[in-house]
């Protein structure tokens, strides 16, 4: 089954991290997808833009409306993610709880529903 583990920390904490100090914490996070690679658990990883630079779009009575910004204000903002592999709910925790983004935030898993085959 596949887990979505989406990474949630504070931007403007994030952004007052000293270079040397975040190079650390971006090793910590490479050593993470290696450990995920190794197990055969690794399926895909990215890290998202700053929501400063995101928007919000709906469609309402056919008219579209883009908001600046994400749409709701929050103490931390969703950051990045991780796609894995894992047999069920307790191995997805067990590898969210390795991911050296849970020290600095919160991991939200959602396990990824299969769709059939068009």
């Amino acid at each position: 089954m596949r887990y979505l583990l989406m990474l949630y920390a504070d931007e403007k904490a994030g952004s007052a991290i000293p270079a040397d100090q975040m190079k650390g914490f971006m090793g910590q996070m490479f050593a993470y997808r290696e450990a995920l690679k190794k197990a055969d658990a690794f399926i895909d990883t990215a890290p998202l833009m700053l929501t400063t630079d995101a928007c919000t779009l709906r469609v309402e009575d056919g008219e579209t409306r883009v908001q600046d910004g994400p749409y709701a204000e929050t103490r931390e903002q969703f950051g990045g993610y991780y796609i894995i592999e894992a047999p069920d709910m307790d191995a997805a925790r067990k590898w969210a709880a390795r991911c050296p983004a849970a020290t600095w935030g919160a991991i939200e898993i959602r396990q990824v529903r299969e769709m059939p085959a068009a």
